[in-house]
């Protein structure tokens, strides 16, 4: 498919789940946040939902975890500006606690729910390598329940073709309050993009070009 198609279809179906009703998510949300990037990125990154600053600005990792997405990346050796980011469910889910909304972890049902927008940017942005971050998204990317220790750090393969890597979600790292041990995570995770960013370019320079 021309690029110039895929990126009027991506640009139609970011306008389309604005309309989302699929879950009640869409209730309370400010807005949807639908994915970003070049159509012709060769590395998509995939997370869980939006937080609440995704939720206001209506952009993906944007918070918190987007500061520590931002510097993995940038240790990594990525450019996040060459990159698809997105997540597996498209509006956030919270409750609220005062004047905060404090996220809380998509269902089995929202999941499924959301799992057509996610499938239908994976087909258009067609890249090399789907960088499933926690255990949200490598449910909605593999259809199925994944152990994320058990999954990590190895070359997958996506039910419809098409390569995959496991790792954490970045507010996995936000969370660990040991310094040292928080230090040794981030590491890790920093570790795992760069595989999976290295397996990615490989695959382009093969003679049969990038895969899906």
């Amino acid at each position: 498919m021309p690029e110039h198609d895929s990126g009027a279809l991506l640009a139609a179906i970011g306008a389309g789940v604005q309309a989302c009703t699929r879950c009640d998510l869409y209730r309370h949300a400010t807005q949807a946040v639908f994915g970003e990037g070049p159509v012709d990125a060769r590395l998509m990154l995939v997370g869980e939902c939006p937080g609440d600053q995704e939720d206001l600005q209506g952009r993906v990792f944007v918070g918190p975890a987007g500061r520590v997405l931002d510097r993995a990346l940038a240790d990594a050796g990525i450019d996040r500006a060459r990159t698809w980011i997105s997540n597996a469910v498209k509006h956030f889910k919270f409750e609220p606690r005062g004047r905060r909304r404090l996220h809380v972890k998509p269902d089995a049902g929202e999941i499924t729910a959301c799992r057509w927008w996610i499938d239908q940017e994976v087909r258009l942005v067609r890249p090399a390598m789907v960088v499933a971050m926690g255990a949200t998204a490598a449910r909605s990317l593999f259809g199925r329940v994944m152990t994320i220790g058990r999954e990590r750090g190895r070359l997958l393969e996506l039910p419809h073709g098409g390569n995959a890597w496991v790792t954490v979600h970045p507010s996995y790292v936000l969370r660990i309050e040991d310094g040292a041990r928080a230090e040794e995570e981030y590491a890790r995770f920093v570790d795992d993009l760069r595989q999976a960013a290295g397996h990615a370019t490989e695959t382009v320079s093969r003679p049969s070009g990038r895969l899906l």
